[in-house]
C-alpha cells in the first residue's frame, strides 16, 4: 500500500504475460488528442460504439446492460498510451460488478464462462456478487491480480459493497507509459506498475462490460495525459 492507501504492486519476477493482438482490427475512427466525453443524451450507440451482445442500449441518458456475459461495448476511438478516463457506473441491483476495461483491443471479448482471455486491463468494482473490487492484467481470474475483499461494516470505505443506485466516479490513469492507476469518488484503490504495458496496437480501446448484474454507465470523459 502506496502514501495515498491503495493497494500497489510493481514488476514481478515472473515476465507478465503478454497477449498478442486479435487478428481483427476495429473499424478505423480517429485517436483520441484531445479531451473526449460522451454523456449518452440520446437513443442509439452510434458509430463511435461498438457492442458484442444486444443487450447493451442507451436508457434514459445512461449506457445501460444485463446479462452481456462478458461481451463488451467498446469504444472505437483510439487510447493515447497516456490518458485519465473517468465515468460514472451504477449498479442497479445488490449484485453489484460495475466492470470496466481499459487498453483492449477493441474487438474481443469472452470467449467462455470465465473471462481469462482479455486484451487489457480489467477494472471491476463489487465483483463476484458484490464480494470483491479488482485491478486484473489480462485475465480477472489471474494469481497476479490486485483485490480487496468486501467487508460491509468496514471502516475503511473503499472495502464496503456497491450501493444500488448510487454514482460511483471512476478515475483510471496512466501518465508514465507503466502505472496504472484506480480511484473510485476520489479515494485511491490499487495501482499497478507493468514492467510490460498493455500499449500500442491490440491495446488501445476502452470497454465497458457485464456478466448478469443490471449496470448502467454515464459521462464518460476521456484526457489525453
Amino acid at each position: 500500500m502506496d502514501s495515498s492507501g491503495a493497494v500497489s504492486k510493481s514488476s514481478a519476477p515472473q515476465p507478465a504475460r503478454t497477449r498478442a493482438p486479435d487478428a481483427s482490427s476495429p473499424p478505423s475512427r480517429p485517436a483520441i488528442t484531445s479531451v473526449f466525453e460522451d454523456a449518452f443524451d440520446r437513443a442509439e450507440l452510434g458509430p463511435d460504439w461498438s457492442a458484442l451482445s444486444p443487450s447493451w442500449k442507451i436508457t434514459g441518458g445512461k449506457l445501460c446492460v444485463r446479462g452481456a456475459r462478458n461481451k463488451g461495448v467498446w469504444l472505437l476511438r483510439k487510447l493515447p498510451m497516456n490518458a485519465r478516463i473517468e465515468f460514472d457506473a451504477f449498479a442497479e441491483a445488490a449484485e453489484g460488478d460495475l466492470k470496466a476495461e481499459v487498453w483492449g483491443d477493441g474487438v474481443t471479448g469472452a470467449t467462455g464462462a470465465s473471462y481469462t482471455n482479455a486484451t487489457s486491463y480489467l477494472f471491476i468494482l463489487g465483483g463476484w456478487k458484490n464480494t470483491k473490487h479488482v485491478l486484473a492484467r489480462l485475465d480477472e481470474h489471474g494469481d497476479d491480480r490486485l483485490d480487496m475483499d468486501v467487508e460491509p461494516n468496514s471502516d475503511d470505505e473503499r472495502a464496503r459493497p456497491v450501493a444500488p443506485g448510487q454514482p460511483y466516479r471512476f478515475k483510471i490513469e496512466r501518465d508514465d507509459g507503466k502505472t496504472v492507476k484506480w480511484s473510485v469518488n476520489g479515494l485511491a484503490y490499487f495501482e499497478r506498475a507493468d514492467p510490460e504495458p498493455l500499449a500500442g496496437a491490440g491495446h488501445e480501446h476502452l470497454g465497458f462490460n457485464d456478466w448478469d448484474a443490471p449496470v448502467c454507465f454515464d459521462n464518460l470523459k476521456v484526457t489525453p495525459l
